[in-house]
């Protein structure tokens, strides 16, 4: 049959007898809602499936949110198995072998709303009650009635309650009393069993029914099925999806769903996993095209021509109200391409068409243009190519007049240049779908200006991917490309951009320097990124959803800004997704729960609290410094210092030189009290060797001879300085004859004891020497405090530990030429 005909022979691929089992999605999307509802902390959740334990542990957390503990030997639950949970909200509870569970075992979880005890041995729906439940799976289990406990009167939140038994075969008419006032809006039941019986009235009961999962068979009892349709109509419910209505073995030859017609309230309804053959087919659409469905769908059906023109439907002289036709899952009996010969005009409401996992590999011409509502395309999951989808006999002359978004994910498309040309046949296109293809960069590409939403997820572009896309695009999904990096060239030219999807890459750093103003979406999750600045998120100014879990972040003062700061109302995956990968001391850490100090890692508030702290210790330590004489204290220990200093520069020049005193004493006679009573007694106690001229002047001699001889046999002169020293003559000899002794032989032999303080500048004019060595020699003070002379004491000591006693005097004579001169100079002052 030629494919511009009206009657179309649809394509669907070469196929062979295959019988595909796709996995029900129940499982996936409660699992789903239960970490949207339950889990705020990865730290709540608690997974102990397949661990041969035989009863809840004890040991549980009282933060776990999430349990699961299915695929056990767990045969009851009763007692106190889940007291101290408080905050448990999802219980898993699945192929576990449980027999028996006790009314009161949930007393000590009020939280709990989502509760899987499903593919288990309970003999009867067990007699629980909680408040705030709002997913019951009890399916799978060996009850053989689906009379409701009472206690089911008080699930006044539940929203999808799941029943099904091999054992239960037959719905009585008060089995569902205790949902007649629950909020129950979707009921999956059966267990895939044919049942015998199905009173009339029984799912009437259930006022607030929106949507029904029938999981039964009801082969040569067609009666039971039409009785379960009129009641459903009682319900308004809106959606059906019957699941292996019609085993393989079953001859349709009735007309089941006759009552579609006269349910002015069903939207949706759903086939799954069920035998069609061609003559149903034929019965059934009749009843869809009088009946007020606006969606159809068909899952993982098994489609058999029992006819030799196979799927023929005669001309329909109305306009059908289907918006929305879905083939998800075809496989095929016969080994040939199934035949579909009906007329595409009363399709002129269709706005969506979904061919998804059916083998085609060719798209029949009448489909691209005679379907003129048509608005969506899915043709996911086949096996069309670039010659399958723009097949050539097909005239491309009005392609899809109102198409805006195509769908070619997971086909074997290659070319990225020759569908951007082929795109500008579609005058209305605005998204296309090219994920799970074998794409490559195989030259320039030329796309229409219209089309603003490309996905090429799943194909190896590489880092060059941008340059192949155009400047129109506001969505662009790249995920998992092999995109290593991103710069800020790379989306210069993108000033419409909106919509950035960058997801499972092997992206590093995002650039500081990243502008695009117009971003509303980012999703750069599942990629190399330690780290998010402040400085890389200022480029995106009306950025409104961010995803960028499952990232290795460093937990560190890098992250700072984005725990603490950022706005997580803006990030879709937060909390979850988001743990420290680094440092290993905080590995596996929630990022949520990872708290830095603000001081640690500000540098403006660290100097900010630094400057006035150093400011009051500073004050404090000055104070101190004070009131304990610090600076007494400091020039002691500066006195010290510097003669250790100065006694390793002067060993050298004094290896030669031997002194008969350690110390020659210049003192007045009125300070001899002070001199004999603590001076003398304290260094001679020490082992030190003094010369004190009223006891070791010689006899006879001149006292200037005395004073000369003294002097030069000392190692140090110790002057003794007070109001009565610069009244005494004889004093002033001595300081003159010390005093160029330390210029001509060693500089550092004058050692200065201030008894009590002389202003410098109130010595007579005569003493204008001592005032000078005042102001250049560092000198020693005489505390009165005790403690203090301990200082004193020891300060004046090291100055003398040089001088060895032992070593016979050397003479050190001076010639009178030398001092007659300075002698006389001092006289004139």
């Amino acid at each position: 049959m030629s494919p511009q005909s009206t009657s179309v022979a649809v394509l669907i691929g070469t196929v062979v007898i295959v019988s595909l089992m796709r996995p029900d999605c129940t499982a996936i999307k409660e699992n789903n809602e239960g970490f949207k509802l339950c889990v705020t902390s990865m730290r709540g959740v608690k997974d102990l499936s397949h661990q041969n334990i035989t009863s809840v542990p004890s040991s549980l957390s009282n933060e776990t949110q999430y349990l699961d503990i299915s695929y056990n030997v767990i045969q009851t639950l009763e007692g106190t198995e889940f007291s101290g949970l408080s905050q448990l909200c999802f219980l898993k509870a699945a192929h576990c072998g449980l027999r028996e569970i006790s009314a009161t075992v949930f007393t000590h979880t009020p939280a709990l709303k989502i509760l899987n005890i499903s593919n288990n041995d309970l003999a009867f729906i067990p007699d629980i009650s909680l408040k705030q439940l709002k997913i019951l799976d009890l399916a799978n289990n060996l009850y053989t009635s689906y009379e409701l406990p009472a206690s089911f009167q008080n699930f006044t939140k539940l929203d999808f309650l799941s029943l099904g038994s091999t054992a239960a075969l037959s719905v009585s008419y008060g089995d569902f009393d205790a949902l007649m006032n629950a909020s129950v809006q979707h009921l999956a039941l059966g267990a895939g069993t044919h049942w015998q019986k199905y009173e009339s009235g029984s799912l009437a009961k259930i006022k607030s029914l929106k949507k029904l999962s029938l999981f039964a068979s009801f082969c040569g009892t067609f009666g039971m099925f039409e009785n379960l349709l009129v009641d459903l109509n009682v319900t308004q419910a809106k959606m059906l999806r019957f699941i292996s209505l019609f085993p393989d073995s079953c001859n349709v030859s009735d007309n089941p769903f006759k009552n579609l017609r006269t349910m002015p309230f069903i939207q949706n309804l759903t086939l799954e996993n069920t035998w069609i053959n061609s003559t149903f087919m034929v019965v059934f659409m009749k009843n869809v095209w009088l009946s007020p469905l606006h969606e159809l769908s068909f899952v993982n059906i098994t489609y058999n021509e029992d006819t030799p023109d196979g799927f023929n439907l005669p001309p329909i002289n109305h306009t059908i109200n289907l918006s929305s036709v879905i083939f998800n899952g075809v496989n095929h009996y016969q080994y040939r391409y199934p035949t579909i010969n009906m007329s595409f005009e009363a399709f002129s409401r269709l706005t969506y068409l979904k061919f998804s996992g059916t083998g085609m590999n060719i798209l029949p011409c009448r489909v691209m243009t005679a379907l003129p509502s048509l608005e969506i395309l899915d043709l996911s999951d086949n096996l069309l190519t670039e010659s399958g989808f723009w097949w050539t006999p097909c005239s491309n002359s009005s392609v899809f007049p109102k198409l805006r978004k195509l769908s070619l994910s997971r086909n074997r498309f290659s070319s990225l240049s020759f569908i951007s040309q082929k795109t500008h046949q579609m005058n209305s296109l605005e998204s296309l779908d090219l994920s799970f293809n074998s794409i490559h960069l195989d030259g320039d590409c030329y796309w229409p200006a219209q089309l603003t939403e490309l996905s090429l997820g799943n194909n190896n572009l590489g880092n060059s991917v941008f340059a192949y896309l155009s400047s129109d695009f506001e969505k662009i999904d790249l995920s998992k490309t092999g995109i290593t990096s991103i710069m800020q060239k790379d989306l210069t030219r993108f000033s419409k951009l909106t919509h950035l999807t960058l997801s499972s890459n092997s992206i590093q750093v995002i650039p500081v320097d990243l502008s695009v103003p117009a971003l509303l979406s980012l999703h750069i999750d599942q990629n190399a990124i330690t780290s998010i600045s402040r400085e890389v998120l200022a480029g995106l100014p009306r950025l409104q959803k961010l995803k960028v879990g499952g990232n290795p972040f460093v937990c560190s003062c890098d992250s700072y800004w984005f725990i603490t700061a950022f706005n997580k109302s803006l990030i879709m995956d937060w909390p979850l997704d988001y743990t420290c990968n680094t440092p290993l001391s905080f590995a596996g850490l929630p990022l949520s729960e990872y708290k830095p100090s603000k001081l640690s890692c500000e540098m403006w508030l660290q100097a900010a609290v630094a400057l006035p702290v150093l400011i009051v210790i500073s004050a404090a330590v000055g104070l101190v410094f004070h009131k304990c004489d610090g600076a007494w204290y400091t020039k002691m220990l500066w006195v010290w210092i510097r003669m250790k200093r100065r006694g390793k520069k002067r060993s050298n020049i004094l290896n030669n030189a031997s002194f008969s005193y350690h110390a020659f004493i210049s003192y007045s006679n009125q300070d001899s009290d002070w001199v004999d009573t603590h001076l003398v007694p304290t260094l001679e106690g020490a082992g030190f060797s003094l010369c004190v001229h009223e006891r070791d002047f010689v006899p006879g001699e001149w006292i200037i001879d005395n004073i000369i001889n003294c002097v030069e046999s000392s190692y140090k002169t110790l002057f003794v300085l007070s109001k009565h020293f610069v009244q005494s003559e004889w004093c002033n000899y001595e300081l003159f004859f010390a005093q160029h002794r330390a210029i001509s032989v060693h500089r550092d032999s004058l050692v200065f004891i201030l008894l009590e303080p002389i202003p410098t500048d109130s010595l007579p004019k005569k003493y204008l020497r001592l005032r000078s060595l005042l102001r250049q020699q560092t000198y020693l003070e005489w505390p009165k405090d005790d403690r203090k002379q301990q200082t004193f004491w020891a300060s004046l000591k090291s100055t003398l530990h040089i001088a060895d006693k032992s070593v016979v005097l050397k003479d050190i004579a001076l010639a009178i030429s030398d001092t007659v001169p300075l002698f006389a100079d001092q006289i004139k002052e």
